[in-house]
C-alpha cells in the first residue's frame, strides 16, 4: 500500500509514533500547533502542514493524536480542519482516548464527506511508541481496518479489530479501567508494606519481576465470556485454584492490615468478589480469624503460572 500518511499531534505519544513512520514508503506529512516541533521531522524528510486542511490535501490515511474530545473535534471539523479538504475514500484514525459517543458522532460527520473514520486508541505508553510495540484497538469497517494495518505496523506490534466505530474506544476504556484500579490497589499494597516496615521500592522490583513472568492480571483474561463456568469446563479447576489462592492471600493480608491498623478497602472488596468475578463462585467462608478454612489446601500445578 502506498497511501501517504498524515500525522497530527506531535506530543509525548504522537512524536515517537510519527518518527517510526518516517520510513513509510507512501510518505509522511506531519502537523502540530508548534512549528518548532515539526522542524526535526522536516529535517528527516517529512512534509509539514500548518493545518488539518493543508495536511488532508496531501494524505489518504490521517492519524490524530491530540489531547481530548474537544481537540479532536477542532482538528477534524473546525476551521481549516481535516474535513475541509479530505478526499473521498480517505481514512481518519483517532488515537486519542475520547468518548465512544464522540467517535460515533465524528464517524457520521466523516461519512457525509465520504471519509472513513476509525477510533484507534493505543496502549503501551511513550516507551511502546518509541520501540514500535504499541497495541492499537480499532473500531471501524473491515475495509478501513485493512487500510490502516500496514502503516500502523510501524509503531504497533498488536493491532486488534475490536468491532464497529466506537468499539476501539470501549476496549481502551475497559483496558484503562483495569490499569488505574490496579494503580489504586498498588497504593493500598504500598501502605500495607510501609506499615509493616518494608522497603516499598524493593516491593516494586518484586512486582515488576513477577508480573513480567506471569503476565499480571492479563494472565486470567483467556475466556470468551464472564458467565459462570460450567462443570467439566477446562478452566474450572484452574480458576477455582486462582480463587482459593487469592482468597487465602487476601484474608492473610487483611489480617495483617488489621494488626497494623492499616485499612485495606480494596482488598476487602476483592475478597468478597474474586470468586464470582472469575465465574467459579465464592470459596470457603473466612474463619473467625480472617483466614479461609481452606488456607492449608495444597496448590495445583498451575500455581507457578497464575500466582
Amino acid at each position: 500500500m502506498t497511501d501517504r500518511v498524515g500525522f497530527i499531534g506531535l506530543g509525548n505519544m504522537g512524536a515517537p509514533m510519527a518518527e517510526r513512520l518516517l520510513g513509510w514508503r507512501g510518505g509522511l506529512t506531519v502537523s502540530d500547533a508548534r512549528a518548532e516541533t515539526m522542524r526535526k521531522f522536516a529535517d528527516s524528510g517529512a512534509a509539514t502542514a500548518f493545518s488539518g486542511a493543508q495536511l488532508a490535501e496531501q494524505c489518504q490515511v490521517i492519524s490524530i493524536a491530540v489531547v481530548n474530545d474537544e481537540q479532536v473535534r477542532a482538528v477534524l471539523t473546525g476551521p481549516d480542519g481535516v474535513l475541509d479538504t479530505a478526499k473521498p475514500g480517505s481514512v481518519v484514525a483517532v488515537h486519542s482516548t475520547i468518548s465512544d459517543r464522540t467517535a460515533e458522532q465524528l464517524a457520521t460527520e466523516c461519512a457525509a464527506h465520504s471519509v472513513e473514520f476509525v477510533d484507534a486508541p493505543i496502549s503501551g505508553g511513550a516507551p511502546g511508541a518509541a520501540s514500535g510495540r504499541l497495541a492499537v484497538m480499532v473500531g471501524g469497517s473491515d475495509g478501513a481496518f485493512q487500510r490502516i494495518r500496514e502503516p500502523f505496523g510501524a509503531f504497533a506490534d498488536l493491532i486488534v479489530h475490536a468491532g464497529p466505530v466506537g468499539a476501539g474506544t470501549r476496549m481502551k476504556l475497559a483496558r484503562n479501567l483495569l490499569h488505574f484500579i490496579a494503580f489504586t490497589a498498588t497504593t493500598e499494597a504500598q501502605r500495607l508494606a510501609e506499615a509493616a516496615g518494608l522497603d516499598i521500592t524493593e516491593l516494586g522490583k518484586v512486582v515488576r519481576h513477577s508480573d513480567a513472568v506471569t503476565g499480571g492480571p492479563g494472565a486470567i483474561m483467556l475466556r470468551d465470556s464472564t458467565a459462570p463456568i460450567e462443570p467439566g469446563d477446562f478452566w474450572l479447576p484452574i480458576l477455582q485454584h486462582v480463587r482459593d489462592l487469592g482468597e487465602k492471600d487476601l484474608a492473610l493480608a487483611l489480617e495483617l492490615g488489621a494488626r497494623l491498623g492499616t485499612e485495606l478497602p480494596l482488598a476487602a472488596l476483592a475478597l468478597g468478589q474474586l470468586g464470582t468475578g472469575l465465574g467459579v463462585g465464592p470459596g470457603s467462608a473466612p474463619s473467625p480469624t480472617g483466614i479461609p478454612a481452606n488456607a492449608g489446601s495444597q496448590p495445583t500445578p498451575h500455581e507457578g503460572e497464575l500466582s
